[in-house]
């Protein structure tokens, strides 16, 4: 059918294609051939391979801490920043997908160039000291616009995605191919000196391979063959695949992978999917997972065998343009992780997890030089992994066989005091304990001493042309000078064709846009008129099955929407008497991206399409000519591009002016100063598309959660992503990120395409950055990680007070702690602001934390009586709360709060 669409329209799409490739890459000079030069030769050429324990690197075996990072969710001027954050957090490994339909939109036309610069990211994984698992897929899931897959691969004669089918299986090696090829000739495989020590085939085919029968398990025997014929000279890996062949990794996905064993004890134990939080849909609740239970899934992993461990993600990042897939997923990829959206470390979680991961270290060479741990019961809830110790005959000083454990206490509900090799322990609920030297605890899951930093949304600068007002010390923006031009509704060019029936929605759009016009014309006699009146029935047009979202238009007029995935229809319309325009507006939002079949999907409708309640019957819609259009007229017109926006007939919008449907606005900001990112915030929109200086940065929609089901979050017991939800009664997401390297220094243009009418009036330029920080350290915490050692640990040379606790804050770089809003040393009550004394405090609390911090951007201070000269409360454990600000060393800036 797609043959039989106009050639003007099929230029206009690969004109949009190439165009939004030429945007994209605009940002940067780095090129594919340019970029090798960062990261060659930073590593010694090393081998990788493997054994029933663990991946072994350079002869050696080794622990590692993984962190997923997916390169088109940032821009590559972002990389570096988020790499070092990674690094500094306790990672050893980057994980990421290879996105296929980012590299190859168009068949046989490839993009590396900007944020799918994919051998730049390589090169600056390894220049910055870490190794690289690439999962190349390719099918990719990783709620991604349609898992990854390009979209003209279904249009492939006799296609059938991921199963034994010879036209699918030759443009999946043709691509594995390429990036292999290509990771070679670069020099970034870890036997030429490079970052990659592991690839991946497939991604969670055992989750629906028996959908295909033996075609299933013929294709996975196929792929593992496939990408080992390819070369790489690296182990590859599958996950959730229990029938992997046993020269290729098995591995786990999941909350909780501890009890994981792979498909072969040759083989070591992987979990390559360890969920830190969840992904979030337009109307839903935001998901939290605690960090306690994330690290204690982590220990436990570790406890029990596992020698690899990734996070997914440790930086979500954002879904670019139309990248999310779905249905209906938002724009914001944070999913809760350690390092959010924009770059900023989420704290407690990043915190709390680097101090596990030094903790692990510590354990690393017991760790490694066991095969399997020695096991304790404890109690009912309560068990012990010890790594080392030969028939637990143990030696600490002196020894030269390192011995380490782990202390669990699976309890939900109870602490626990157990004794371990003589010593009595306390273990809290759902907690790990883990001592590096069978002796002293250095690090409980549950006990976190990290700081909380709270992020918030402050106005940068006005848009230009703008009156601003103070209310309350707080700043707001109105601008004056928006523009608009409103959006035609229906078929817009000649660029059209018409056709008996109603055709799938990508087989005519190819997913170069979410839009696809539909337009037929119907006739209303006298008859039909009186008989409505006498019989007072309702018209209403009824589809069987839809998705995503449907709009309906009569003689230009709206009529009506619903939106949903695979829904039945019933929608009222009215008809005049005479000939009447029936316009129906499909739009998907975001391509399905899990499950078999993917290429059955589709979009617009399925079944009976038909207007009811006529005299004479229903009408079958689906035997009317119809008329299509793909696509936006705006979008054809490029307003959205700063070269072609000032060609358009654009209007001055009053500012009382009523909100519009299928509105183009469009206005210009000045960048604010600073380094801090930069949000839009568009909660005072509808629903639409939005674009800066040409970038695209996503769909946007206000839609709003539930106001039930977000209450106290116990980190205790299993997690799942409904657990310890937020954002009750709240729209999903009001801000969207906007790259600085995609903004000009002033006259940065803005422009929005909304669907169901909104104030641009309302929206703001916002600096999303953190203000404020707390701690709450106690004198039974136990010393930061970096006061331990394992020589020390070996001998036995730790002091009392080395083991002191100590409070730590930081400020995001360039930024100083500015105030001490609060400090007490002794029992103060609260949590971060919400702090308050009580009658045990130390009266010089403020000013010792203050002369300690001020003005710096970070400061430690220990928690003991010696530090405050002073025990204020004898024979009761004293803790110290200190919350703090921070702002720009460079003094406040615009509109600093």
């Amino acid at each position: 059918m797609a043959n039989r669409i106009t050639d003007l329209v099929v230029q206009w799409l690969i004109c949009m294609l190439l165009l939004m490739m030429i945007i994209e890459s605009s940002t940067t000079t780095t090129t594919t051939t340019t970029s090798t030069t960062i990261g060659a030769n930073f590593f010694k050429p090393y081998n990788v391979s493997y054994d029933n324990r663990a991946m072994i690197i350079d002869g050696e075996r080794r622990m590692l801490i993984s962190a997923g990072i997916h390169y088109p969710r940032a821009t590559p001027q972002m990389w570096p920043d988020l790499l070092a954050k990674c690094k500094e957090g306790g990672a050893d490994v980057i994980q990421t997908y290879v996105f296929w339909n980012g590299h190859e939109p168009v068949r046989g036309q490839y993009n590396f160039q900007g944020r799918y610069d994919l051998v730049n990211f390589v090169n600056l994984v390894g220049a910055s000291g870490l190794y690289l698992h690439l999962r190349i897929g390719p099918y990719v899931c990783a709620e991604w616009n349609f898992g990854g897959f390009p979209v003209w691969l279904r249009d492939v004669p006799g296609i059938e995605f991921r199963t034994d089918n010879g036209p699918f299986k030759d443009e999946m090696q043709k691509f594995v191919k390429k990036i292999v090829d290509m990771m070679r000739e670069e020099n970034l495989l870890s036997w030429q000196g490079g970052p990659i020590i592991m690839m991946q085939i497939e991604n969670e085919y055992g989750n629906i391979e028996h959908s295909f029968g033996q075609k299933g398990k013929d294709y996975v025997k196929w792929a593992a063959k496939m990408a080992v014929g390819l070369e790489p000279g690296i182990p590859w890996v599958m996950c959730r695949q229990t029938d992997a062949p046993d020269y290729i990794l098995d591995a786990c996905n999941g909350y909780y992978c501890d009890g994981f064993q792979p498909n072969s004890p040759k083989k070591p134990i992987l979990w390559t999917e360890n969920w830190s939080g969840w992904y979030t849909t337009w109307g839903g609740k935001l998901p939290h997972r605690p960090v306690e239970d994330l690290a204690f899934a982590v220990a436990r992993f570790f406890q029990r065998g596992g020698s690899f461990m990734n996070y997914y993600m440790f930086f979500g990042g954002t879904n670019f343009g139309r990248t999310s897939g779905g249905p209906f997923y938002t724009t914001t990829y944070d999913y809760d992780a350690p390092i959010d959206e924009y770059g900023l470390l989420s704290q407690p979680k990043w915190g709390h997890l680097k101090d596990l991961h030094a903790a692990i270290k510590l354990c690393e060479p017991a760790l490694v030089a066991a095969d399997t741990a020695h096991y304790i019961n404890l109690g009912p809830s309560q068990e012990a992994h010890v790594y080392g110790a030969e028939g637990l005959n143990i030696s600490w000083q002196g020894s030269q066989s390192p011995c380490s454990a782990f202390l669990a206490n699976i309890d939900e509900h109870k602490s626990a005091s157990v004794t371990f090799l003589g010593q009595s322990y306390t273990l809290p609920p759902w907690s790990v304990s883990i001592l590096p030297d069978c002796r002293n605890t250095v690090f409980n899951t549950a006990k976190v001493g990290a700081q909380i930093s709270i992020k918030t949304a402050e106005f940068g600068l006005p848009l230009l042309s703008a009156v601003q007002s103070k209310n309350k010390n707080k700043y707001s923006s109105v601008s004056k000078s928006w523009m608009t031009i409103k959006e035609t509704t229906g078929i817009w060019s000649q660029n059209n064709f018409t056709e008996q029936g109603i055709w799938e929605h990508l087989n005519v759009t190819k997913d170069w846009s979410d839009y696809l016009w539909l337009k037929t014309r119907l006739y209303v006699s006298a008859d039909d008129i009186a008989y409505w009146k006498k019989s007072g029935v309702t018209l209403a047009i009824v589809i069987d099955s839809m998705r995503d979202v449907l709009t309906v238009f009569i003689n230009d007029q709206l009529a009506g929407s619903v939106d949903g995935h695979w829904i039945k229809v019933t929608l009222p319309i009215q008809f005049k008497q005479g000939y009447n325009d029936l316009v129906l507006l499909s739009e998907t939002v975001g391509l399905q991206n899990y499950g078999a079949f993917l290429e059955r999907d589709g979009g617009g409708f399925r079944g009976q399409v038909k207007i009811t309640g006529f005299r004479n019957g229903d009408v079958d819609l689906r035997n009317l000519f119809w008329t299509y259009q793909v696509g936006l007229k705006g979008e054809f017109l490029e307003l959205y591009s700063e070269e072609e926006t000032p060609k358009a007939s654009w209007g001055d919008l009053s500012l009382d002016a009523i909100p519009s449907a299928f509105t183009w606005y469009k206005t210009y900001f000045d960048t604010p100063d600073g380094d801090e990112p930069v949000a839009v915030d568009l909660g005072s929109m509808g629903k639409g598309q939005a674009w800066v200086n040409g970038h695209h940065i996503g769909r946007y929609w206000t839609r709003v959660a539930p106001k039930n089901g977000c209450g106290t979050c116990d980190y205790r017991g299993a997690y799942h992503s409904s657990k310890c939800t937020t954002n009750c009664g709240e729209p999903t997401q009001t801000w969207y990120h906007i790259p600085r390297s995609w903004l000009h220094e002033s006259d940065n243009l803005l422009v929005i395409f909304e669907e169901v009418g909104g104030n641009p009036f309302e929206i703001t330029i916002k600096l999303r950055s953190t203000r404020t920080v707390c701690a709450q350290v106690s004198e039974s915490h136990y010393a930061p990680l970096g006061k331990w050692s394992q020589v020390d640990l070996i001998n036995g040379k730790v002091s009392k007070t080395d083991r002191a606790p100590e409070i730590h804050l930081q400020c995001e770089p360039g930024h100083v702690l500015s105030s001490i809003e609060f400090a007490s040393y002794g029992t103060p009550q609260g949590s971060c602001q919400k702090f308050s004394t009580s009658n045990c405090h130390a009266s010089n609390s403020l000013s010792i934390v203050s002369k300690a911090c001020l003005g710096r951007n970070s400061c430690s201070l220990q928690v003991s009586n010696s530090v405050f000269g002073i025990d204020p409360c004898r024979h009761i454990v004293k803790t110290l709360a200190v919350e703090a600000r921070c702002v720009l060393s460079s003094g406040i800036g615009s509109f600093q709060l």
